[in-house]
């Protein structure tokens, strides 16, 4: 089976070559499941009820999220009703919304998407590497095929989850610093892996930014109010083959496009 998972939709620009490229994605690539982070979908930070709504009418199945998922308080609420919009799952277990989810595919396999949040540099949460135990001995012994969305800033913290769960899912993958990088690969026991899946969105910016206020940032160390960007947009992501039997992943690329 065919597992598309698309980087951080940033803003409308992301949301745009979403709209505009997925279909034609999904039948090209045969993909069975589509998975996105959308925790900056909403003019760049956070998303809202009807941006979740639109990306799903979109033919996104899950969606995963991050630190930004709270910052919009509308979607507290929504969290509950809609399970497959993920929040990282390490936050504590009376915040609204799940960090799991078991889903069928289009070819009627059941896989698992988990969500977890790293520590360094960011706000702070439970363990993500004993969370990521937890989860896995939850499941069902019968779903063999699972994708990890590690949302974290350092690239150490996310190799090391990489290599923590090498072998215990199908793959591992980050998000958050909005930068594609180039180790995409299998690791030895059969789990696919890439530090970053970079960013869907406006990419004539700074991490989806208008460059003059992150600049204006840099020069003066002023709170300036930041603005999402809208030119230069690309859709980014990975494409995972993966083993419906085993549940390890036969091979895994990167995919982007442009407007």
């Amino acid at each position: 089976m065919n597992i598309l998972f698309i980087g951080d939709i940033f803003a409308s620009a992301g949301r745009r070559m979403v709209a505009q490229h997925l279909p034609r994605i999904v039948a090209a690539e045969r993909i069975d499941l589509t998975i996105a982070n959308v925790e900056n979908a909403a003019g760049g930070f956070g998303i809202t009820p009807p941006v979740a709504d639109e990306l799903f009418s979109y033919g996104i199945q899950v969606m995963t999220s991050g630190n930004h998922i709270w910052d919009k308080r509308e979607i507290y609420d929504y969290l509950p009703r809609q399970g497959k919009l993920l929040r990282p799952a390490n936050y504590p277990d009376d915040l609204p919304g799940t960090g799991s989810v078991v889903v069928k595919a289009t070819n009627g396999v059941q896989c698992a998407v988990m969500n977890l949040q790293g520590r360094t540099h960011m706000p702070p949460t439970a363990c993500p590497f004993r969370k990521a135990d937890e989860l896995l001995a939850a499941l069902d012994s019968s779903v063999k095929v699972k994708i990890v969305d590690f949302h974290a800033e350092m690239t150490s913290e996310k190799m090391a989850m990489g290599w923590y769960l090498n072998g215990r899912v199908t793959g591992v993958f980050g998000t958050h610093t909005h930068i594609p990088t180039a180790d995409t690969r299998i690791l030895s026991g059969g789990t696919a892996y890439q530090t970053d899946l970079g960013m869907t969105g406006p990419y004539d910016s700074i991490i989806g930014v208008e460059k003059e206020i992150i600049l204006r940032r840099f020069l003066t160390s002023l709170p300036i109010r930041m603005e999402a960007a809208k030119a230069g947009a690309e859709l980014h992501a990975v494409i995972i083959e993966a083993d419906e039997a085993t549940g390890m992943a036969l091979s895994v690329r990167r995919y982007s496009t442009h407007e």
